[in-house]
């Protein structure tokens, strides 16, 4: 059986002059990706795949570097497409995602749709950990709704409280393919 580990991106630095998918990592979020790579040692990761979205490739390569594994971008594995959407004040945002998780069979906040984005997100997953064999350490770094559209079900947790509950970074050990979660750390404690 593999091991899945699905990371949520470390802080970006936020530029409203841009859309969120291309935004980089902070200082902070730099800082933060060593300390997840330190916590993730025990896992014995033998390979990190990314998102194409900096944040994700960012906090990808700083942890492999620390763990001395190779690291990847991957398809599909980027944010539910919202690059339509400007950068909105954080009530309204929390809300529109709470709209989002909640009409998952509509287009409620830009380009896709809750389902379809979690249907293209778990072929991803899927795809990725077929091609790596059934002994492989996965880790996948990419995005909060996603994650949390993918988790839900198997987390018996309602999309939105798990999305607010994941902190920047955070992580979730799963058994592969049973699909099963090892465990969920939500934060990194001090």
């Amino acid at each position: 059986m593999s091991k899945l580990i699905l990371i949520k991106h470390a802080t970006p630095l936020k530029d409203v002059t841009r859309p969120s998918h291309e935004w980089k990592l902070s200082e902070r979020g730099r800082d933060d990706a060593r300390v997840l790579a330190d916590r993730l040692r025990q896992h014995h990761i033998d390979i990190v795949i990314t998102s194409n979205e900096p944040k994700a490739e960012e906090t990808g390569r700083i942890v492999a570097e620390v763990l001395g594994v190779p690291c990847e971008p991957a398809d599909d594995l980027h944010e539910h497409d919202r690059s339509n959407v400007p950068v909105m004040p954080t009530r309204e945002f929390i809300s529109m995602i709470a709209l989002f998780f909640n009409e998952p069979d509509r287009l409620v906040l830009g380009k896709e749709r809750a389902n379809a984005a979690r249907d293209r997100f778990e072929r991803a997953v899927k795809d990725v950990m077929r091609s790596r064999g059934e002994s492989a350490g996965v880790a996948i770094v990419t995005h909060g709704t996603v994650m949390a559209l993918f988790l839900a079900e198997r987390a018996s947790e309602a999309p939105f409280d798990l999305w607010r509950r994941l902190q920047l970074p955070s992580y979730v050990v799963m058994d592969w393919p049973a699909g099963t979660i090892e465990s969920i750390v939500d934060r990194l404690s001090p």
